[in-house]
């Protein structure tokens, strides 16, 4: 398997059992590297601080979800275009960039990502997705 679709295949595993199946501390053994440099301002550095973020993002938000609508791949880095569900907040939709960088090994070892609403309104019929 080549290089660039293994990763892409890497985060979308991680993706789910991270987020969906709310296991991060399992997700994070078996697809994050020996270092782990995050670039999200809410989420602590390291492995330790996202395993910790995202088991409080379990609990305080029961059902939340992400599908996965396109994921590309060049060299070392994998882009997820994703729609995030969050039942229980007050913004339930969103819309997300995930950018992953992976070791020589396919695990991942820095992340970036933007997020936005998506709004009630827009002034096209196109969709975020």
């Amino acid at each position: 398997m080549q290089k660039t679709e293994r990763n892409k295949q890497n985060a979308q595993a991680f993706y789910e059992l991270m987020f969906n199946d709310c296991k991060p501390r399992e997700a994070a053994e078996q697809y994050v590297g020996s270092e782990y440099i995050q670039h999200n301002p809410l989420v602590g550095h390291g492995k330790e601080a996202f395993i910790r973020y995202f088991e409080r993002m379990a609990v305080e938000y029961p059902g939340k979800r992400v599908t996965v609508k396109r994921a590309i791949a060049e060299g070392d880095y994998v882009v997820l275009h994703c729609q995030q569900e969050w039942p229980t907040d007050a913004n339930k939709n969103w819309a997300g960039i995930d950018i992953f960088r992976f070791d020589p090994d396919g695990k991942v070892v820095e992340h970036w990502d933007v997020l936005q609403v998506i709004p009630e309104h827009a002034e096209h019929a196109n969709g975020m997705f």
